[in-house]
């Protein structure tokens, strides 16, 4: 028989989401908790996220939970028997798994509570436009804002049982990056009569792939992706339209700034040199996932006296979420959990462990028990 919370995180895998529109998600959820003892918790909605907060025994602190809610556009190609029914979304990013160890540590407490109080966010748009952010500023969220915060993200590369972390910088920040050039259209026999943006944007690309090797401080770690581009309608029309997208991301806010002043003068010299007119928009930015040091070393510690969990202490990576916001204004970190499946993040054919789930659950809810001891 399955666990309340494997079921949950297979149902809710069926119904993936955009962000701000996890209607159906926010739903289930809710009927979730509907069936959880009532009498130590209070719940508040705020557009499509949750907040649930749990009163403790003889509180002194507050404590947070968060799990992010969103899925991806991308099309599944698992071999799950629960696959996605949304066609072309798909939660290839661990949102589920995020929920069903979210709602499995309300229940925990909402049963058995601690002495301290905890609030758990269930929050929308991580992937996209940004949920964090305007969730901190929301009164909901104000009126029981945490004194230390704490989440997960699932890691397709670590073995069920592992968990990984490091003080200071975890996560990149990270900033969308969208470019379109205007110019002339005309017919492919007459390219002097016109002025071609395909031409314009392969050399765009070409030289955006020059700045961090040459204008960033080798020392310092950033990267610029053009994932896509479109231009053109049919192969005998000169292209008078081309839009870029991609992704920046850096360690230090400082590389993050220098980035976009080189991308906008390389977009200038396009201009100039191709006579057309270069918007940049910067889409979704997110701030670098900073652990608190002391908070992070001493959740580490605790780890070590486990002999059912593995600790790596884990090098900085080029992902980007958005609970960096959250940690900017409030003492916490971020982990990642193991869940053992040779397909990243983000990939089509993600199938993570679930024995993650309980493991997750089980971790999360001792170490807020220790810390309100």
């Amino acid at each position: 028989m399955l666990s309340p919370f494997i079921e949950l995180r297979r149902q809710l895998h069926q119904i993936p989401e955009p962000g701000f529109q996890e209607f159906k998600t926010q739903q289930l959820l809710l009927d979730n908790l509907a069936k959880l003892p009532q009498d130590r918790i209070a719940i508040r909605t705020w557009r499509t996220g949750i907040l649930v907060y749990i009163k403790g025994t003889n509180p002194t602190k507050r404590f947070g939970y968060r799990a992010d809610m969103d899925g991806l556009p991308i099309t599944e190609e698992t071999s799950l028997p629960f696959p996605s029914q949304h066609p072309g979304y798909m939660h290839a990013c661990g949102h589920d798994f995020h929920m069903s160890i979210g709602m499995g540590v309300v229940a925990h407490f909402a049963q058995e509570p601690m002495q301290d109080d905890l609030v758990v966010l269930f929050q929308p748009a991580e992937e996209g436009p940004g949920g964090a952010l305007p969730m901190l500023a929301a009164e909901e969220l104000q009126d029981w804002k945490p004194d230390q915060m704490v989440a997960l993200h699932i890691a397709p590369e670590y073995p069920v049982g592992t968990i990984a972390t490091r003080p200071e910088i975890l996560f990149a920040n990270t900033s969308e990056l969208f470019i379109d050039l205007l110019g002339k259209g005309g017919h492919a026999a007459y390219p002097h009569q016109a002025n071609d943006m395909i031409v314009a944007a392969t050399q765009m690309v070409g030289q955006l792939h020059t700045i961090v090797s040459r204008n960033v401080n080798p020392l310092d770690s950033a990267v610029i992706t053009i994932g896509k581009m479109e231009a053109g309608t049919k192969q005998n029309i000169i292209a008078e339209k081309a839009r870029l997208e991609g992704t920046i991301r850096t360690l230090s806010a400082d590389s993050m700034s220098k980035i976009k002043k080189r991308i906008e003068a390389v977009a200038a010299g396009i201009e100039s040199s191709f006579e057309c007119k270069a918007t940049i928009d910067y889409g979704s930015n997110y701030r670098q996932v900073f652990n608190d040091p002391a908070l992070t070393l001493e959740f580490m510690y605790w780890l070590r006296g486990s002999d059912k969990l593995q600790l790596v202490e884990c090098t900085e990576a080029m992902t980007g979420e958005d609970f960096g916001y959250f940690l900017e204004q409030i003492p916490g970190f971020m982990f990642w959990l193991g869940v053992d499946t040779p397909h990243g993040l983000h990939n089509a054919k993600l199938e993570p462990d679930e024995r993650a789930i309980h493991i997750a659950i089980d971790t999360i809810t001792a170490y807020l028990r220790f810390k309100s001891n």
